[in-house]
């Protein structure tokens, strides 16, 4: 239990060293969430999980919509759609993975679209490699894929 809070805090860490003094980008440090601490909020209970959404290649994660990659503008426009009647202080995370983060070309798009529309508390799921490694291998719980 300790390594793995040990393990958690030397991520965040290392995620605001990387991305808390780059101000290009959409998001803030505090607004970046690790796959450890959204897989340890999904198996609490179901009324904390924040809507999930997937702007990479398909939804990977289990109970995550699919809205397409974030470099499309259509697929802008379909996340628009998707959260547009949510309450602005609903929790929304949004993630890709196709790729390490600093190179992903879909979530900026998608993250600058969530701040346009106002909301509070939409976060950053921090995938630094890619979804397989970051998510996958470590055990996480998964879409059923048919």
């Amino acid at each position: 239990m300790k390594n793995t809070q040990t393990i958690a805090l030397a991520t965040l860490i290392i995620l605001i060293g990387v991305f808390g003094f780059q101000t290009k980008e959409p998001w803030t440090a505090k607004q970046m969430v690790s796959p450890y601490e959204l897989n340890k909020q999904m198996r609490l209970d179901d009324k904390t999980i924040p809507v999930l959404l997937s702007v990479g290649p398909e939804a990977v994660i289990e109970g995550s919509v699919d809205i397409g990659p974030g470099q499309d503008g259509k697929n802008i426009d379909k996340l628009i759609q998707r959260v547009e009647k949510l309450d602005k202080d609903q929790e929304i995370i949004i993630y890709c993975g196709c790729c390490p983060l600093q190179k992903c070309p879909n979530v900026r798009p998608a993250f600058k679209a969530l701040n346009d529309l106002g909301f509070n508390q939409h976060k950053l799921l921090a995938i630094l490699n890619n979804i397989k490694t970051d998510w996958i291998d470590k055990g996480y719980p998964t879409a059923q894929t048919e």
